[in-house]
């Protein structure tokens, strides 16, 4: 009974972790909230 329930554990895991990443906009877990910066023209990212 236990490992029946580890199992679905980990399959609903799996199954959560896939929808995050294939079905779900990525603008949902985007960390950066300020305005992006750019440096001359080329926009080189640094700082």
């Amino acid at each position: 009974m236990l490992q029946t329930i580890i199992t679905y554990f980990i399959v609903l895991m799996a199954v959560g972790y896939l929808v995050k990443k294939f079905l779900l906009p990525q603008s949902l877990f985007s960390t950066n909230k300020g305005p992006k910066k750019a440096c001359g023209q080329d926009d080189c990212g640094c700082n």
